[in-house]
């Protein structure tokens, strides 16, 4: 089994066109990771340096201690999973999982052994006798992964390999990976720009945007401490409210203050939070009297009765515009002095579209983000 490192990577294209920058990647020994991005984010196109599909323009590229730039994929001991299954339809399910096995000149027997254990691993055994054109996109997936598991490769590398599923199904298939991951006990990288995906599969997520890394870290540090408003907003459904907002301080408390008051004319209304003491750092003092961009996550919007009587800060006037009913939860998309927001609720709110309610944003969750360099100031 190996790790893999990747220093300073580049991938320059002729016309100075810089699809990824400076890449800096430490991968650990059975590894999950994720990368995750918008298209076009350079994410397919780092996953394809490393499986030697794509020259490294910069940088070096090590799997376990060696240096694999200048090493074709056939040699690099890895195995991809493609976005289209890029299966044979003339060939049966055992011959598409033992094509690469044959190609090597492994023994007929130990063929046979590893692609009914692979068929069996992934319950497709009695399907082995099928064609591709005759099973369902799930089934295509799987045989997919058994071909690249027949290999028994130091580093799996899978390309966005739920695309093409429905919804259940990359439900389904994500628990499928994630327990495959966990058996086979090798390194697996991941390719998605699907936060879902991304938040329930890796051990450790690469959030890139235009070709540079934005930020390595856990699922749950992700989440709760972005470094930039756009970590902020890719990861999280519904994406986290950002609203502009001004920092200002009174009687030594910091206050976030937002709305669109006009004290000459008496309308509109300003509203105030104050940052609880366990969030003020001393760079808040650089700050005041500046406009912040405050970001506030929907699950952090409340409109029950019990919260809005205890809260002593952040209470704000909305109106309720839409109110979608998911079930286990009800959205409400409302709007606050022009200001668009999303409340995550209970499915017993009463809320209802025109309604004009009263909703407390949480001072606990919130975050304040430069508004210049959209850097994270507090999380």
């Amino acid at each position: 089994m190996a790790g893999l490192t990747l220093k300073n990577i580049y991938k320059k294209y002729p016309g100075g066109v810089v699809a990824v920058s400076d890449v800096n990647l430490e991968i650990r020994d059975k590894e999950f990771i994720i990368l995750v991005g918008p298209s076009g984010c350079g994410k397919s196109t780092t996953l394809r340096m490393i499986a030697g599909l794509e020259e490294i323009s910069e940088g070096e590229l090590y799997i376990g201690d060696r240096l694999v730039n200048d090493i074709a994929p056939k040699d690099r001991d890895i195995a991809m999973v493609f976005q289209n299954y890029a299966l044979y339809p003339h060939m049966t399910v055992f011959d598409n999982m033992a094509f690469g096995l044959k190609l090597r000149k492994v023994p007929k027997d130990e063929i046979e052994r590893k692609v009914n254990e692979a068929a069996k691993i992934l319950d497709l055994s009695h399907l082995l006798e099928r064609k591709p054109k005759a099973m369902s996109g799930g089934q295509r997936q799987r045989v997919a992964l058994g071909r690249a598991i027949v290999r028994s490769p130091k580093v799996f590398l899978l390309d966005e390999p739920l695309s093409n599923l429905d919804a259940k199904l990359r439900a389904q298939m994500r628990t499928e990976i994630s327990k495959l991951h966990k058996k086979l006990g090798t390194t697996f990288i991941y390719v998605t720009h699907d936060q879902t995906e991304a938040m329930t599969m890796g051990d450790r997520i690469v959030v890139m945007k235009d070709g540079f890394v934005q930020q390595i870290d856990t699922p749950q540090n992700l989440y709760e401490k972005p470094c930039n408003k756009f970590v902020a907003g890719f990861l999280g459904s519904p994406q986290m409210n950002f609203i502009d907002a001004v920092l200002k301080e009174e009687y030594g408390q910091y206050i976030v203050e937002f709305g669109s008051a006009d004290t000459k004319n008496f309308v509109g209304k300003k509203f105030q939070i104050i940052i609880p003491e366990a969030k003020v750092t001393d760079e808040l003092a650089n700050y005041v009297g500046k406009d912040v961009t405050l970001g506030v996550r929907p699950e952090s919007v409340h409109d029950e009765e019990m919260y809005l009587s205890n809260a002593t800060t952040g209470i704000i006037d909305c109106t309720v515009d839409i109110t979608e009913m998911m079930g286990a939860e009800t959205y409400l998309y409302l709007t606050c002095e022009n200001i668009p927001l999303t409340a995550r609720v209970s499915p017993r709110s009463t809320a209802r579209p025109q309604d004009d309610i009263k909703v407390a944003l949480d001072p606990n969750k919130i975050h304040l983000f430069d508004k210049e360099t959209e850097r994270t100031i507090i999380n």
